[in-house]
């Protein structure tokens, strides 16, 4: 029923109770919170998990609440940040004082500016990284989606972060590290309330990969602080901030925000495009639009950031893509005091979680929400959506940093891949999001790499 909250009484939640809720989320919490989500369209929910009660938000007025308007109250704190913290510490993924200093020091270096600044750099690496398939196309052998796009991205990411402080060798053992992290966490993120004195599936894994990614970050911490320079890297940047008081960043806040940076432009940028063959596969008309587009702008290569202005179908094709599988699928916060969201009351300490993949499945929001379709992306369609119906960087102070980065990033592998191949899925779906730090598929993803013929009539 509906009262006036302005009146001290509040609106009572929908409530999802534990015997419907607990099956599906064990099965498939992805979807399963986007269906809650639809069917409440858009009300507030309260999920009753036993003693775990959190509130499902899903409107764009609610999240916009949440994430801008009342930002301050609604914190990346309690028991879901909790395993989180083990990777990536106190840093920009934090509050308060990390959290300010580290955003104070990053923001610079992740503009548009900035990122336009080393996108040559950066297609270069990706070039080169791309040339190396080549063998598997020769051989005809299929390649893992998943595993190849996170050595790409991850080329490319270390540039920015390392400069040229960090190995090859280095480098290939974080993305494994970091995968291995990001997967062997997904039984704490669904048991938030386990505690830690009980070992669960995945914790041995877990810090096993905090390990190697510590083994690898520290010792180049080291050798960058004893000669900082005017690097334009990410590292160097850190090593050389000093606060109010002159004194530097520590070795571990130096660590948290690289492992930090790390995840937020790898992590997210290799797990969405990992999804983006099997949609090109089932929508051929999308998938001949996108390869005329990069054959007459990028042809036979190699892929440069002037290329990039007029890639416009690839950035629709792009954001259509965020908009079905952020990497970034679940967004909680605490409330720090009692509160209340579309007129429902929202005690201190509570947990609210904020998902971009069921709020961008609102069939309020959107026309055919669970259709692909990059056309609603195309320029003016989009002007009068609210601003909080599509946020896959998130939103308010906390916006994703590697924004910039991702539109420069994605486009690069995408053009550089085009250009010298038409990837066939060897795999057959149906696809399903795996509830892991980042969303990616449950299922093993394989592409079989065909050459491009380059001319009138190769993109038929």
């Amino acid at each position: 029923m509906s009262i006036d909250a302005a009146a001290g009484t509040f609106r009572r939640s929908r409530t999802v109770p534990v015997h419907r809720a607990l099956s599906g989320l064990m099965k498939d919490p992805v979807n399963t919170l986007a269906e809650i989500g639809r069917r409440a369209q858009g009300e507030v929910v309260r999920l009753e998990l036993g003693l775990f009660r959190p509130y499902l938000v899903t409107h764009p007025d609610h999240v916009q609440q949440v994430l801008k308007s009342d930002w301050t109250n609604y914190r990346r704190e309690g028991m879901f940040w909790r395993p989180l913290r083990r990777m990536i510490g106190a840093s920009i993924l934090g509050e308060d004082e990390p959290w300010e200093s580290s955003r104070k020091v990053l923001q610079p270096l992740f503009t548009r500016r900035y990122i336009d600044s080393i996108a040559g750099e950066m297609a270069g690496v990706i070039t080169s990284r791309v040339t190396e398939l080549d063998e598997y196309a020769l051989a005809g052998q299929q390649i893992d989606v998943l595993e190849e796009m996170s050595r790409i991205v991850n080329r490319a990411v270390l540039k920015v972060l390392f400069g040229d402080r960090i190995t090859r060798e280095e480098g290939e053992r974080l993305a494994p590290a970091y995968d291995t992290a990001a997967t062997s966490i997904n039984f704490r993120l669904l048991m938030p309330f386990m505690p830690y004195s009980v070992r669960v599936p995945g914790d041995r894994s877990f810090m096993k990969a905090v390990r190697t990614v510590d083994d690898v970050v520290f010792p180049v911490i080291r050798n960058a602080r004893a000669d900082s320079g005017d690097g334009l890297d990410v590292i160097s940047a850190l090593c050389r901030v000093k606060g109010d008081d002159g004194t530097g960043l520590d070795d571990r806040q130096i660590r948290d925000n690289l492992v930090s940076v790390y995840g937020a432009a790898s992590e997210s940028t290799a797990m969405s495009l990992t999804w983006l063959w099997p949609l090109l596969d089932a929508h051929p008309g999308v998938a001949a639009r996108l390869y005329e587009e990069i054959d007459r702008v990028v042809g036979a290569g190699p892929v440069a950031p002037e290329h990039l202005a007029e890639l416009h179908y690839t950035r629709m094709v792009l954001q259509e893509l965020l908009r079905l599988y952020p990497a970034g699928w679940i967004l909680p916060r605490m409330a720090m005091k009692s509160a209340e969201i579309g007129g429902v009351r929202i005690k201190a300490g509570a947990q609210v979680l904020i998902s971009p993949y069921s709020t961008h499945r609102l069939d309020e929001f959107w026309e055919r929400p669970l259709e692909f379709d990059p056309e609603r992306f195309a320029p003016g369609a989009h002007e009068r959506m609210h601003r909080y119906a599509y946020f896959p960087f998130g939103g308010g102070s906390h916006q994703c940093l590697g924004k910039h980065l991702f539109y420069v990033e994605a486009p690069l592998m995408i053009a550089a891949i085009l250009s010298r191949f038409r990837p066939q899925l060897a795999t057959a779906g149906p696809y399903t999001p795996f509830p892991a730090a980042s969303l990616r598929p449950r299922e093993k993803v394989t592409l079989n790499l065909g050459p491009v013929r380059h001319g009138p009539g190769a993109a038929a």
